[in-house]
């Protein structure tokens, strides 16, 4: 029997289990879904099916690097609690390490193979659900680089070494040393960290998301009762107003309070190239417990 994508996803959902583990247990038992959830069971890989469903919006971001690359990743944990575990912290760095291998690339990295073994990574964490009881997920993964100069990493509010809450790399191309990059390439990762900003230039930024800036700008100029010609100086004004908090190359560097990031760089001889911003638990809607209504809805049997 044909084994497909739908199926192994659908056995995924069901146990929790790796997407080789899933493949492979449908393929021992010819397709037959209630077999291959009974084989995983018994091989102890849908330990973690229950626990599967739980929101992962802790854990660590770590980066690793090798020369003029880097790569940064998000490994996601229930809890605080995990992400200070010895053994959950050297299994998110050796998943940075592996991300180095594939240059970032999130669906690659998951089917590699996690060091010291035969599983993939994706398996591994699975796997690593059962022993340590709590749901946890690759999120994303991400890598830089450069021909000559320094990839510079940040990481702030760290938990270990390599990990923490929020990490940051920074791609300077130089023909400088790349020592001679790394102080500059540190403040403007920690720059990158406080600032937020959502593209590398004014040409990176979401098209859909600079129009809705524009339209929203647009209308309150005209709530202001100015001719038409006023209005698209007042917007033109203001959409640089916007470049400038959202550009990382436009924005003024935190550190000194008057330089723009872009001059910052050039002034150190350099080009900033791409950078990476992974803020832990960003965009994830945790699900808070209603203990009050859980209780009221014990003692109503």
């Amino acid at each position: 029997m044909a084994i497909t994508a739908k199926m192994v996803k659908e056995l995924r959902d069901q146990t929790g289990a790796g997407m080789m583990d899933a493949k492979k247990a449908l393929v021992e038992n010819d397709g037959d879904v209630e077999k291959a959830v009974d084989w995983l069971r018994t091989k102890g890989l849908a330990k973690a099916a229950k626990k599967a469903g739980r929101t992962a919006a802790d854990g660590l971001v770590a980066f690793a690097l090798d020369g003029n690359k880097g790569a940064v990743v998000e490994v996601n944990a229930e809890t605080d609690f995990v992400a200070r575990n010895e053994t959950f912290q050297n299994m998110v760095r050796d998943v940075a390490d592996v991300a180095l291998t594939v240059d970032g690339e999130v669906e690659a990295l998951k089917g590699a193979t996690y060091p010291g073994g035969d599983k993939s990574v994706e398996a591994h964490i699975s796997e690593m659900v059962g022993q340590i009881g709590e749901n946890m997920a690759l999120r994303r993964s991400e890598g830089v680089s450069v021909n000559s100069g320094a990839v510079v990493p940040y990481v702030h509010t760290p938990i270990a070494d390599r990990a923490g809450k929020i990490g940051v790399l920074v791609a300077l191309e130089s023909s400088k040393d790349a020592a001679d990059l790394q102080e500059v390439g540190k403040q403007v990762a920690m720059h990158i960290a406080a600032a937020r900003p959502q593209a590398l230039n004014i040409e990176g930024l979401d098209a859909a998301v600079v129009q809705r800036e524009k339209d929203v700008l647009s209308e309150q100029a005209r709530a202001s009762g100015k001719p038409d010609n006023i209005i698209e100086k007042m917007v033109e004004g203001r959409i640089r107003k916007f470049y400038e908090e959202s550009v990382l190359l436009e924005q003024i560097f935190v550190i000194d309070g008057e330089t723009k990031i872009k001059d910052v760089v050039k002034n150190a001889g350099a080009e900033l190239t791409s950078y990476v911003r992974f803020e832990l638990g960003e965009g994830i809607e945790k699900e808070e417990d209603d203990f009050a209504a859980e209780v009221a809805s014990l003692s109503q049997g």
